[in-house]
């Protein structure tokens, strides 16, 4: 039987293909679905409430955030091995030292290196390689490159959740730290051996679109226009991941009920991104951004006004929806607007602003939670936030800005 043939953008470098699925991939040892899983064994381990923990895990995204804005920049200066290194590095000290916290403050350092590393500096390495990199049908090379957040939704949670159930919490950390150091990174490693430096090989895409400068793009009003769409899904997903067991509590469904309908998250995310991809290259990703909110906002209305069995699934299902279309939208968004001399340099930027939004996250609904705020009125305030980062999007779009 013929094998059917391979897309284009893979055809062209499968290797760097590759490499940015696992660098995304590799990110969910620092994502907060992850460090959800752990929620419930650090506070009680650390006697910490759920604001008090929500606090930790905010100062320390934000402290990753920050950090950031200064070093998000090698992308465009390093070679693609040396920076992944760096990351992968940081990201295995982070899990190591969650698996030996012996005090708050080594889990608040855990967090910031994992933060760093994993949600930050990997995620940024792999969608910044596949929108520099791939010139052609770029939209289906951004959408192959976030199909890492769905493969490690789906089997980190569960094979986590088992390590602990066999282990405990510590050796679950642990053993993250040492496959990120003895599979992840070597991988990483090998699939960039032959890449071009990030300031070589672009003379024809760069000729077409010399490409903004960092200062230029914060400069331009539209800007700010796609600015809250951009952030509005890792805000809030980050919000009721996190919490997830407290918002099933005030629900009236068991703790895990969450966990155990993570499956149509996953789902949903791979559907969305099998979608965004050929759309984003027929309509264009600045197009594609209000679209990509709308099932996270069905979503949000759904957990509002439903307390069935059966909402857990649906909301997880439409919020994966939602998150697949915007991890596509986005990489492929900026290197549209602005060209991809300073690729590095802007996604960095957008890449601290949306870790900053998921820094903030935890701590306001941990607030919200101790103040015994009604489910209705937490997730119905989140559903008109977001009906308002897409219409400024949709404005964006009128001004053809």
């Amino acid at each position: 039987m013929k094998r059917p043939p391979l897309p284009g953008f893979l055809r062209e470098n499968p290797s760097l293909g590759l490499f940015a699925l696992l660098c995304t991939a590799g990110s969910g040892f620092g994502q907060t679905f992850l460090v959800g899983v752990f929620g419930d064994a650090l506070r009680s381990s650390f006697g910490l409430s759920h604001s008090l923990y929500g606090l930790l895990y905010s100062t320390a995204t934000l402290g990753a955030a920050a950090l950031l804005l200064r070093f998000g920049g090698l992308v465009d200066r390093w070679t693609l091995r040396r920076v992944a290194l760096l990351a992968a590095f940081v990201l295995a000290a982070g899990c190591l030292m969650l698996g030996g916290a012996l005090h708050a403050a080594m889990v608040w350092a855990g967090f910031f290196l994992v933060r760093f590393g994993g949600q930050a500096m990997l995620s940024h390495i792999g969608m910044s390689t596949a929108g520099r990199y791939f010139t052609q049908q770029r939209g289906k090379a951004v959408a192959f490159a976030a199909a890492g957040y769905p493969l490690s939704e789906a089997l980190l949670p569960m094979l986590i959740s088992l390590l602990i159930v066999l282990t405990s919490w510590r050796w679950a950390w642990l053993a993250s730290g040492l496959i990120v150091l003895l599979a992840l990174l070597p991988a990483l490693l090998h699939l960039s051996r032959h890449a071009t430096h990030p300031q070589a090989g672009q003379t024809a895409d760069t000729q077409a679109m010399p490409g903004k400068t960092r200062a230029e793009v914060l400069a331009d009003p539209c800007f700010y226009l796609l600015l809250p769409a951009t952030i509005a899904v890792p805000f809030i997903v980050t919000a009721l991941l996190f919490h997830q067991a407290a918002i099933a509590g005030l629900k009236g469904w068991p703790a895990d009920a969450f966990a155990t309908a993570f499956f149509a998250y996953g789902a949903g995310h791979m559907i969305s991104l099998l979608v965004a991809g050929p759309a984003i290259d027929r309509i264009t990703a600045q197009r594609m951004l209000p679209l990509a909110l709308l099932p996270m906002l069905a979503a949000l209305i759904t957990l509002t006004f439903a307390g069935a069995g059966w909402v857990p699934v649906v909301f997880l299902g439409l919020l994966g929806l939602s998150q697949g279309s915007i991890n596509a939208t986005l990489g492929a968004l900026w290197p549209e607007r602005y060209g991809i001399r300073h690729i590095g340099a802007i996604r960095s930027v957008m890449q601290a602003i949306m870790v900053l939004s998921t820094a903030f996250a935890p701590i306001l609904l941990g607030f919200m939670l101790d103040a015994e705020a009604l489910p209705a009125t937490i997730v119905g305030s989140l559903a008109v936030a977001t009906a308002g980062a897409a219409l400024l999007a949709y404005s964006a779009v009128r001004r053809s800005c």
